[in-house]
């Protein structure tokens, strides 16, 4: 086994020379800012040795070309000042020209009003008189009505005279104040056709006016936008002329760095700064002691057995080989995914951590401990029967999935999420109650009215036999699951797994079947997909997701949700409301989002119908 440690050897030593290879262009780039130091405060020194004498004239050359670039900076920065000036002077002039414009609308506006109120004014009466003279040619064809079937009558009555009299001296009245209603209607007619001609002058005045001020607007706005793209095009000059500065100043480096490296040869140190000199030693130092490291590191390589490192080589790399063919097959499923069936329509999920500290059951637990019970035991359902697990203590997530086979019977799917399986499959393994049996590697316990099978990490299936069989096929990829990134689970992703309680259905129609009546049953019909978050602390928060069919729909469902929402979000027969202030509604697409505040007792009238423990609904909303 010498190749190994000659292998380890090798790998030690390539280590060491990484680490001295970054430490060695670390120390160079040091040693390279310090000579550049050097030089930048040496130049005057440096004119003393006719080497450098090219480096000089560059140095000043560049000089000369930074002047003339500072020079234009300061000229296009007092050009942006005046233009700040214009746009400032524009804005002043555009507002009291448009103020003394607003003085000579104000009181064409008034008029305009008044003009207005008073054709109203005149349609009112106009309206009026019309009323009237049909009421009075009601009131003559009526009277005439009456007096035709009093002559009808056999035999007549003994008053028929009297009566006649009566109802034609009623009539002998009506042509005269019709006649009145008619010159009322032509003054009313007049009045108002007199009134609309004004109004028309009025608004014809008032036009004119904003039309002005419009204009003035414009010819300002177009002005300010000029001087506004003259000011950017001046800001992005300066910019370029900075950016050009600091070019030629980088520029000037090099002439600094054959100076620097020049006087520290000649061991000449500025008299302004003499510690830059010792700097420059410094690293020259640290450097030779680098590169020494390195070379004795290289020696130490060389003498190395190249056949024994070879065979390190092979072996390291069979065995990174072999762990990527097993490890996944010896890793289990990812914690964030639930195997459950492709055909799941509905999924209840429990987060039991989070439903222990939450207010609502600490609450009703300590309110009512004889109803409590029945609500738990309805919430998760056959996950109770989990051998050697208290599921509110040792459980983190319990998730059940309902489906409806071809025959319409239900079928439901259970996961349990434990903190640790261990003691579970341990017991089932020693008790004889149990017969132990294989899916494809996978062992399934099972009892009678019971089957366990170890899904995950920390997961269990738990159920019927034929339920827990499928979830082990779905979890070895012998039937289809349902796809992470199928519309079902992103929408049930969406629902934040923190959430105390998830409930999402892609048959919403069908949740009345499956718990007791929760949503109404308009917005069951609505809806093609709906989703359900609850955080039962105080208050409880509700989040809900709605899918529709199209996107038309989906906005006028939020429009009837924002204006009528006690029509749409309240318990099924009940009165009781699900929300306390009306919800914040989000639209994307043909998805709706809902937020809103749960009042206490609804959200226990909920729980029960989820549960299946409020004597069909009624009993407990009332």
């Amino acid at each position: 086994m010498s190749f190994i440690r000659t292998g380890l050897r090798e790998i030690a030593l390539k280590v060491k020379r990484q680490r001295t290879r970054m430490a060695l262009r670390h120390e160079k780039r040091l040693l390279q800012k310090s000579e550049i130091n050097l030089g930048r405060e040496g130049t005057s020194q440096a004119a003393n040795f006719p080497e450098l004498r090219n480096e000089i004239v560059a140095l000043k050359k560049l000089e000369q070309e930074q002047k003339e670039v500072a020079l234009r900076i300061t000229q296009i920065e007092e050009g942006i000042k005046k233009i700040e000036a214009e746009r400032q002077e524009n804005a002043r002039r555009q507002n009291e020209v448009i103020a003394k414009l607003e003085l000579e609308k104000r009181p064409l506006l008034q008029q305009r009003n008044e003009a207005k109120s008073t054709v109203e004014l005149c349609e009112r009466e106009l309206t009026a008189v019309e009323r009237r003279i049909q009421a009075n040619d009601a009131n003559d064809r009526e009277l005439l009505k009456q007096l035709s079937e009093l002559q009808a009558l056999a035999p007549p009555p003994p008053d028929l005279e009297r009566q006649s009299a009566s109802i034609s001296a009623r009539r002998a009245r009506l042509p005269e104040e019709r006649a009145e209603l008619v010159r009322a209607r032509l003054g009313s007619t007049d009045a108002s056709r007199l009134a609309k001609e004004k109004l028309a002058a009025a608004d014809a005045e008032l036009s004119v006016v904003e039309k002005n001020i419009e204009r003035v607007r414009g010819e300002f706005g177009a002005r300010d936008r000029a001087l506004s793209e003259n000011s950017r095009a001046q800001q992005e000059a300066v910019r370029e002329a900075r950016a050009h500065h600091q070019t030629v100043e980088e520029r000037k480096n090099p002439a600094y760095l054959n100076i620097g490296r020049h006087l520290a040869s000649q061991r000449i140190a500025p008299p302004n700064a003499p510690h830059l000199l010792a700097e420059v030693h410094r690293h020259r130092d640290a450097m030779g002691r680098h590169l020494q490291h390195r070379a004795e590191l290289a020696l130490l390589s060389s003498k190395i057995d190249k056949q024994e490192l070879r065979k390190f080589y092979f072996s390291v790399v069979s065995v990174l080989v072999l762990l990527a063919i097993i490890l996944p097959l010896v890793f289990q499923s990812p914690r964030q995914r639930e195997w459950l069936p492709q055909e799941t329509e509905t999924i209840l999920s429990i987060n039991t951590d989070q439903f222990e500290h939450d207010d609502l059951p600490k609450h009703w637990q300590k309110d009512q401990p004889d109803i409590w019970p029945n609500i738990w035991s309805g919430l998760i359902g056959a996950a109770a029967q989990t051998p050697m697990l208290n599921l509110p203590h040792d459980a983190t997530r319990i998730t059940r999935a309902l489906t409806t086979d071809e025959a319409g019977k239900m079928r439901e799917f259970i996961l349990v999420e434990a903190r640790s399986v261990s003691r579970v499959i341990r017991s089932v393994e020693n008790d004889k109650r149990f017969e132990k049996r294989v899916i494809s590697g996978l062992p399934v316990w099972e009892q009678p009215d019971l089957a366990v099978a170890r899904v995950g990490p920390t997961t269990l299936a738990v159920g019927a036999s034929t339920e827990v069989d499928e979830l082990v096929r779905v979890r070895l990829g012998m039937k289809p699951d349902l796809k992470i990134t199928g519309q079902l689970f992103d929408r049930f992703q969406a629902l934040d797994r923190e959430n105390t309680l998830r409930l999402i259905s892609r048959n919403p129609a069908d949740l009345s079947r499956i718990f007791h009546p929760i949503f109404t049953s308009e917005l069951l019909d609505a809806s093609q997909l709906l989703g359900l978050a609850l955080t039962l602390q105080n208050p409880v928060r509700a989040k809900l997701l709605l899918k529709l069919n199209s996107s038309e729909s989906a906005s006028q469902l939020a429009r009837d949700l924002h204006n009528d929402p006690q029509r749409w979000l309240r318990l099924q027969d009940s009165e009781l409301l699900l929300y306390t202030q009306p919800p914040e509604i989000q639209r994307q697409g043909t998805g709706l989002e809902l937020r809103f505040s749960v009042p206490e007792n609804s959200a226990r009238l909920l729980l029960e119908r989820i549960a299946k423990t409020n004597a069909a609904g009624v009993g407990a909303a009332q």
